[in-house]
């Protein structure tokens, strides 16, 4: 539904750029009218996606570019840049001695019987790593310093190497960076077109390979994350965008895009993030605040934790694993993340016959070219989406809202070419692969879960993504959930999320002591210098933030510690108590007990100080699709078509309603088994589930088994 074109009307748009499709919101603030579409991805080069998209969802609401007020772009560009080997050539400057601290990495194994395990390779080769004579002590202590001579040195050989950007990244910097702060700002003096990224700048924390880790990896995606922003806003600029343009962070929040060039290993999860968030939106909508957000796309499957309204947030992830769903076998990020795992099973999953002649589906994917064999776009392979087609769970006529036509001969050709190895036919394979991919993605939900120390039955999971509400009733039996929501818009539901969020920023600091013999005035100095560095960040932006304060701690002894919310008093001797019952409350949620049979038994130590800038949260909109219900008169739903339905482990079809969600009313009821297509996706409900509409048109469903 269009809307009127009035320049002064504050309109936003996010962009989320996917594996298989780019996803576009654009929401009329003033109205609450949301406007959304979907197209395909141009992996090659990103940009004309979005451009086509914007022009694209421009054209459906009524619209000029340079209507928009405010641009909010999720982007997998850091992430794939690694996992593709496709950053700048970079070179790592090191203290003398450590040259090889990056190959060396971590004593620990991801899978201790494989004698030939596959570790990841550093994204900088040995040749291009240089060290220079410097010592900076345990305790902070220059012992060593840096002299004139070694950093001309130094830059001769760089130059020789023709290297684009340089991670500096010495030991202990973390507590006292002059020598490292000498090297980098010579190096930008003397090399002036090579750019320079500095651990002290990005990560001033303890334990050095996550460190090193780090800072490589953000100048190694530095130089395309700059060339990217900047061509994406001069682009913009070109058909008339004059508004605010921001970036998502993997922490949840949004920095202005200008900003977001520096540290670009900020954006590791950029586009990820987005999808919980929106799952703590629609959360809110419909009155729950303990939720599994569940986003499934044409590439991957993800899953994220939301608990008390908010999302749960990491300070260590991985990237580029080996082993793609094996924790440990990446290289570790250290910047907070919404903490998410990454299953792989979309769209696109591409299924096979393994040596055994077993049925295997995934990790590797089709994308967004060729794609699935029903696209009609040159894949051959069996995918999911054949298989969804197959089943009866999508309309070839109505694929991402009639944008596109699906081939179910070229989806039944593509998995009748696997049913001979297994002794079945298309269907089988279809009803096999269906099964196969939900009780992967159920499995990965339930351990994450279940890491956390939560019980998954109390979760209501938020199925979102192209491909996550055909799912997500089957994977809710498979966890025992008994709740399932499907938004209204939850096909671009990652889209969606980008428009509830705040600004925010985090920043770290290493300062190592037992609680009881903590120097205060030190902790303070520590907060008061991360104040001012997050002041600096934002010039020029709105002032109406706030800080929050945690610290990363454990009980002496222990080898890894917990992220730890600070409370809102003074940090001083006097406030140590209420340090120690934040960390056993923290302690006890994530272990279920505490190390000791009273609170004074075992020491307590602090590793790192963190803090948090958050912006305000933008205004919470809510949908334009909110319509009265009045329950007396609510008509009964009528089906738009019925088809025959395969629901696993029934071997025959059923003759099943198929309802368009648009068409749908607030308090309209409906019974299982029963389908819901909505533009972006579609939504299958089994054999005794039951389905209430609520006043945004999101779906509340009630999971039982059929």
């Amino acid at each position: 539904m269009g809307v009127s074109c009035v320049r002064q009307r504050r309109l936003r748009l996010a962009v989320d750029i996917g594996g298989t499709f780019t996803d576009l919101v654009l929401l009329d603030e003033a109205e609450g009218r949301i406007t959304a579409v979907k197209t395909l991805t141009t992996p090659g080069e990103p940009s004309l996606g979005v451009l086509s998209g914007i022009a694209k969802i421009c054209a459906a609401a009524g619209a000029h570019f340079a209507d928009v007020s405010d641009l909010v772009h999720g982007t997998t560009l850091v992430t794939n840049a690694v996992i593709e080997r496709k950053g700048a050539r970079t070179a790592l400057v090191t203290t003398e001695g450590f040259r090889d601290l990056l190959e060396m990495a971590r004593e620990t194994s991801y899978d201790s019987y494989d004698l030939f395990l596959p570790t990841p390779a550093p994204l900088v080769p040995r040749y291009l790593r240089f060290t220079i004579r410097e010592r900076v002590s345990a305790t902070g202590v220059i012992q060593v310093p840096v002299a004139d001579e070694d950093i001309d040195a130094l830059c001769v050989s760089l130059r020789n190497a023709a290297v684009e950007s340089v991670a500096v990244c010495f030991l202990n910097s973390f507590k006292n960076f002059a020598n490292e702060d000498r090297v980098g700002q010579g190096i930008r003096r003397r090399l002036p077109g090579i750019s320079v990224t500095t651990s002290s700048e990005v990560i001033p924390e303890i334990r050095e390979y996550e460190r090193f880790s780090t800072t490589v990896i953000n100048a190694y995606t530095k130089p395309p994350t700059v060339r990217y922003v900047d061509d994406l806003a001069q682009r913009f600029g070109q058909e008339g965008f004059e508004g605010d343009f921001s970036l998502m962070l993997s922490n949840g929040g949004i920095i202005r895009a200008d900003l977001s060039r520096q540290f670009p290993v900020r954006l590791i999860e950029s586009g990820p993030a987005a999808g919980v968030l929106a799952s703590a939106y629609y959360g809110r909508l419909t009155g729950h605040d303990t939720l599994v957000g569940f986003d499934m796309g044409g590439t991957t499957a993800k899953a994220g934790m939301v608990d008390g309204g908010q999302p749960q947030v990491t300070v260590e992830s991985e990237v580029a694993r080996e082993a793609r769903f094996h924790k440990g076998s990446g290289l570790p990020v250290k910047v907070p993340s919404v903490d998410l795992i990454e299953i792989g099973a979309g769209g696109g999953s591409i299924a096979r016959v393994d040596r055994l002649g077993l049925l295997k589906v995934g990790p590797r994917s089709s994308g967004a070219d060729p794609g699935p064999a029903c696209y009609g776009l040159g894949g051959q392979e069996a995918t999911v989406t054949d298989a969804d087609l197959l089943m009866g769970y999508l309309n070839a006529d109505y694929f991402a809202g009639g944008d596109m036509s699906l081939d179910i001969r070229s989806a039944r050709k593509a998995l009748g070419t696997l049913a001979g190895h297994l002794g079945t036919d298309a269907v089988g394979v279809a009803r096999g692969v269906f099964q196969i991919v939900n009780e992967n993605m159920a499995q990965a939900i339930r351990v994450h879960i279940i890491e956390q120390g939560r019980d998954p039955r109390r979760y209501a999971l938020v199925a979102t993504g192209g491909a996550g509400p055909v799912h997500a009733y089957d994977v809710a039996l498979r966890l025992g959930l008994s709740r399932l929501i499907v938004p209204f818009h939850g096909g671009v539901a990652s889209a969606m999320g980008l428009l509830t969020a705040p600004v925010r920023l985090d920043y770290v600091q290493s300062y190592v002591c037992d609680l009881d013999q903590m120097d205060w005035d030190e902790v303070g100095a520590r907060f008061g210098q991360m104040e001012r560095q997050a002041k600096g960040e934002l010039r020029g932006l709105p002032e109406d933030f706030t800080f929050e304060r945690s610290a990363d701690m454990r009980y002496i002894g222990q080898g890894y510690e917990i992220h730890v919310p600070l409370p809102d008093v003074s940090l001083d001797a006097a406030s140590a108590t209420e340090v120690r019952k934040a960390f056993h409350t923290a302690y006890e949620k994530v272990f279920g007990r505490l190390a000791h049979s009273s609170e004074g038994d075992v020491p307590i130590e602090v590793l790192n100080w963190r803090l948090t800038l958050l912006g305000p949260t933008p205004s919470r909109f809510t949908p334009n699709v909110e319509r009265e219900s009045h329950s007396a008169n609510v008509p009964t739903p009528k089906p738009h078509v019925t088809r025959p339905v395969y629901f696993p482990p029934a071997q025959q079809p059923v003759s099943c309603p198929v309802f368009r969600h648009e068409q749908l009313q607030p308090g309209m009821k409906l019974n299982g088994p029963c389908v819901i297509e909505a533009r972006q996706s579609a939504a299958t409900v089994g054999p005794g589930g039951a389905v209430e509409v609520d006043r945004f048109l999101n779906l509340l469903i009630a999971v039982a088994p059929g």
